[in-house]
C-alpha cells in the first residue's frame, strides 16, 4: 500500500497574476476548458472579457468554451455588473451542479465517505468510529453506505447522477498501515492484510467507479489548494492534525506528493522534548498524545473521535497539550524552512476552532522566539477547510485530475 498516486497541482493554488496561457488551436479544446475552469477556481467570478485576457485566447475561443461549460453545468452566468461604459458586463462563475465526486477517509480510529459537488460542498455524507482499520471492514462500510448516499439525494440530483455526474473517488488513507497496529492497541497480526490488499482495485471494482488513492494527510493539503478560502499557497507546508500528525507540501503552487507519496510526513521528524532530550513530533502533537494525557488525568478520550466539537479538556491537559505541540510544531517548522524556504504554514485538523486557534498563536509564538538567522520570514496561520480536510481533499483528487489543468 505504499505507493505515489497521481500527482494533482490545483491551479487554484498558483501566484496572483500567474498567466494562464491558452491554445486557439481546436485540438486543444479539453486543455482550454480546463484552464478557464482553474482561472474561476483561482480567482472566482470573471467577464468573457476578463477570461479572454487572462489566458491569451481569442473572444470567439473563450464565447465556445463558456457555452460548452455552461451546457455541461460546470459555470453559471452571475448577476450583470452595471455602472460601466457599455453594456452590462455578465461574470461567468462555477456552478456546484455541474460534477459530483465521492471522497472515502480511512483513518485509524474512524472511516468517513462523502459525496462531494463541484464547488466543495457535502452533498452527503456518513462515517463510522472504529478501534482499528481493516480492508475488509472498509469495502463493507463502503458497499452498505455509498448506495445510501445516492439515495439521499434530491430527486433531481438522482437524475443527474443517471448522467453520468459521479466523475470518480478519491481515497485518502494512512500508508503502511500494517505498522501502527501497537499504537491502536490492535491485536498482533489484525493489521497484516494491508501489506498485501490493493484497496484501491477493490473500491473500483465495487463502485465501478475510477479510484485513486493519496496518503491523507496530502489530501488534506489538496483540500487546502482546491476548496480553501485563504490566501493562495505557493511555497507551503501544511500540517494536519489527526490521530498522528500529518504534513502536506506546496512547492511553486503544486501539491508535491514526492517519490513515494510520503513528502512532508512529519510524524517521525525529531524534535526537543518540554524536559529535554528529543522525541518524534507524532509522540507530542498528535491526538493519540492529546488521548493519553486524557486517560492519564483519569477521562475518557473516546470523545475525540466521535466529534471535532465540544471536548471536555481539562485546563492541565489542554494547556500541556497546546504547549507541547507549540515547541514541537516550531522545531519542525524552523528544519521546514531551512530546507525548502517557505512562505506560509497551515494548521488544520480534527480539532475544535478555539483549539486550533490557540495551537496557531501558541505556534507562532513559539517559532518567533527561536533563532531565525538566515530563515525567510513566513506566516503560520490556520487552514479554512476545517475537521473534514481529508475526505474533502479525498474528492478533490478525481475534480483536479479530470477538470484542473497541471
Amino acid at each position: 500500500m505504499d505507493r505515489a498516486e497521481h500527482e494533482i497541482a490545483p491551479s487554484a493554488a498558483r501566484r496572483a497574476g500567474a498567466p494562464f496561457r491558452g491554445a486557439n488551436a481546436s485540438g486543444m479544446r479539453a486543455h482550454n476548458e480546463r484552464l478557464v475552469l482553474s482561472l474561476l477556481r483561482r480567482d472566482g467570478p470573471l467577464a468573457k472579457t476578463e477570461i479572454a485576457r487572462a489566458t491569451g485566447l481569442s473572444n470567439q475561443a473563450v464565447s465556445v468554451i463558456v457555452r460548452a461549460l455552461e451546457a455541461d453545468g460546470l459555470i453559471a452566468r452571475g448577476s450583470p455588473v452595471r455602472g460601466r461604459v457599455g453594456q452590462p458586463s455578465v461574470p461567468m462563475r462555477l456552478s456546484g451542479e455541474g460534477a459530483l465526486f465521492f471522497g472515502l477517509k480511512i483513518g485509524r480510529r474512524s472511516i468517513e465517505l462523502a459525496l462531494v459537488d463541484f464547488l466543495g460542498r457535502v452533498v452527503a455524507a456518513d462515517r463510522r468510529v472504529w478501534r482499528y482499520p481493516t480492508p475488509d471492514a472498509v469495502v463493507a462500510f463502503v458497499a452498505e453506505r455509498l448506495p445510501a448516499l445516492r439515495r439521499a439525494l434530491p430527486a433531481g440530483r438522482r437524475d443527474r447522477l443517471a448522467q453520468d455526474k459521479i466523475v470518480g473517488l478519491g481515497i485518502a488513507m494512512p500508508f503502511q498501515l500494517w505498522n501502527w497496529g501497537a499504537y491502536l492497541d490492535a491485536p498482533p497480526g489484525a493489521l497484516d492484510d494491508w501489506r498485501t490488499r490493493d484497496i484501491a482495485a477493490e473500491i473500483a471494482a465495487l463502485t465501478e467507479l475510477p479510484v485513486t488513492l493519496q496518503n491523507d494527510a496530502t489530501a488534506a493539503c489538496g483540500a487546502e489548494l482546491v476548496f480553501g478560502t485563504g490566501e493562495r499557497l505557493e511555497n507551503a507546508l501544511t500540517i494536519y492534525f489527526g490521530f498522528f500528525i500529518g504534513g502536506g507540501l506546496v512547492l511553486n503552487g503544486q501539491l508535491y506528493t514526492g517519490r513515494r507519496g510520503n513528502a512532508a510526513g512529519l510524524g517521525p521528524l525529531p524534535v526537543p522534548c518540554p524536559g529535554g532530550g528529543g522525541a518524534p513530533l507524532l509522540s507530542i502533537a498528535s491526538l493519540c498524545a492529546l488521548a493519553a494525557r486524557i486517560a492519564e488525568a483519569g477521562g475518557d478520550p473516546e470523545r475525540l473521535w466521535e466529534s471535532p466539537e465540544d471536548w471536555d479538556l481539562s485546563p492541565a491537559v489542554r494547556e500541556g497539550f497546546v504547549a507541547a505541540s507549540a515547541q514541537g510544531l516550531a522545531s519542525a517548522i524552523l528544519s521546514a524552512s531551512a530546507l525548502l524556504e517557505l512562505d506560509a504554514v497551515v494548521i488544520d485538523g480534527w480539532l475544535p476552532a478555539d483549539l486550533r486557534e490557540e495551537i496557531v498563536a501558541r505556534t507562532d509564538h513559539a517559532f518567533r522566539r527561536l533563532d531565525l538567522s538566515g530563515i525567510e520570514p513566513l506566516r503560520i496561520r490556520a487552514g479554512t477547510v476545517g475537521p473534514h480536510a481529508r475526505v474533502l481533499g479525498a474528492a478533490a483528487i478525481p475534480l483536479a485530475q479530470r477538470y484542473l489543468v497541471d
